[in-house]
């Protein structure tokens, strides 16, 4: 990033101090320091002793913070942004958050063992909380100190009471097994019907404004929630053709 010049108007080229920075991203100066010190922030542009940010600093901050309230830790954050183009613009990493944030559904929580019995309504059994966790609905963090917390995903709620019905384990684990089976095929070819005819043509053109970043992000948050109705009426609709098919061979 080339130096400021003395006496350019930083305002009108959108340049930030660290203190203006953070509180446009809504975060502290010192998690922006640290975000910093991890090396998530390409380094800013310089004025004598001062440090300048622009908007490309701005939309790496909103990407963390959209990628950490969806689960992402910024371990798997850090190993991203290290993936992304040095030069990766504000249009262009809105449209990796949008890509990456958009089939999100809900906020993972941290929770204690303790917290996790009355999220449930009920205390859970290690047994439990193991098949909780083997469902994916459920993930185990160990924190500095060594103490245990829970993470838990849209999700959990239908696990509990998943394991009120009076089947057994085994069933459970071949369901689960199939739902993941072929969500994960749907998944990678919606996504890249997504790239490839979406996002694609998009990128083609020749420019883009912050406001068309925008627009496309809320674009594809559309076409998630309408590709989910679509999944369950899809699924719907399979089931009664098979009941039928089971029928008529009867």
């Amino acid at each position: 990033m080339s130096a400021v010049s003395e006496g350019e108007p930083r305002h009108a080229e959108g340049l930030r101090t660290i203190d203006e920075l953070a509180a446009a991203a809504g975060l502290t100066v010192r998690t922006t320091r640290y975000y910093a010190s991890l090396g998530l922030l390409p380094p800013p542009a310089r004025r004598g002793r001062m440090a300048w940010y622009d908007d490309t600093h701005l939309a790496r901050l909103e990407m963390i913070r959209a990628l950490q309230e969806h689960g992402f830790t910024l371990q798997a954050i850090e190993r991203y942004l290290a993936s992304l183009p040095a030069d990766a613009g504000v249009e262009d990493l809105a449209v990796q958050r949008a890509m990456l944030t958009s089939w999100t559904v809900g906020e993972p929580e941290r929770l204690t063992r303790k917290q996790l019995d009355q999220h449930a309504g009920r205390k859970l059994s290690d047994d439990d909380v193991a098949l909780i966790e083997e469902f994916g609905l459920l993930r185990r963090v160990t924190d500095d100190r060594g103490g245990v917390r829970f993470t838990s995903v849209h999700g959990f709620d239908v696990a509990v009471e998943l394991l009120e019905v009076d089947i057994p384990i085994a069933g459970m684990r071949a369901a689960g097994e199939a739902i993941e089976r072929h969500m994960t095929a749907l998944a990678e070819e919606l996504t890249a019907v997504l790239h490839d005819d979406v996002v694609g043509p998009w990128r083609r053109q020749r420019s883009h404004s912050r406001e068309d970043a925008e627009q496309l992000e809320a674009t594809i948050s559309t076409l998630r929630r309408l590709t989910l109705d679509a999944i369950v009426r899809g699924f719907q609709r399979s089931a009664n053709n098979v009941i039928t098919r089971s029928l008529d061979r009867r």
